[in-house]
C-alpha cells in the first residue's frame, strides 16, 4: 500500500502518542519477532516499534525487512523507532484521502 504525504504525517502523528509495544534486541529479526509483528498489526493496525542499542543491524533495514513479511507499510523510521501500518479488514483508522 502506498502512501501519500498526508496520510503518512497523519499516521505519525497518532503513533507519536503512543509507546512502542515491541522492541528488539540483539538476536534482530526471529520468526518470532515477525510473528508478533503480524499479530500486533491484524489487532491495531498501527504498530510503534523500538530498536534497542544492543542490536547491531540498520532500523532502516529492519523495518524494510518487518514490512514486507507482514504484508505492512514503513510510515516512519526515525532513530531507533520504527512505525508501521496494516490496514484492517474493517479498518479502524480512517485515513486521509489521496
Amino acid at each position: 500500500m502506498d502512501l501519500n504525504n498526508k496520510q503518512r504525517a497523519f499516521l505519525s502523528g497518532l503513533a507519536a502518542k503512543e509507546n512502542a509495544i515491541l522492541q528488539i534486541g540483539k538476536a534482530s529479526l526471529t520468526p518470532e519477532m515477525v510473528d508478533a509483528v503480524d499479530e500486533a498489526l491484524a489487532a491495531r493496525e498501527l504498530v510503534k516499534i523500538s530498536v534497542l542499542k544492543n542490536c547491531i543491524d540498520d532500523p532502516r533495514e529492519i523495518a524494510e525487512a518487518l514490512a514486507g513479511r507482514t504484508r505492512s507499510t514503513v510510515v516512519r523510521v526515525i532513530g531507533k523507532k520504527i512505525v508501521l501500518y496494516r490496514p484492517a479488514k474493517k479498518p479502524v483508522i480512517e485515513l486521509p484521502k489521496k
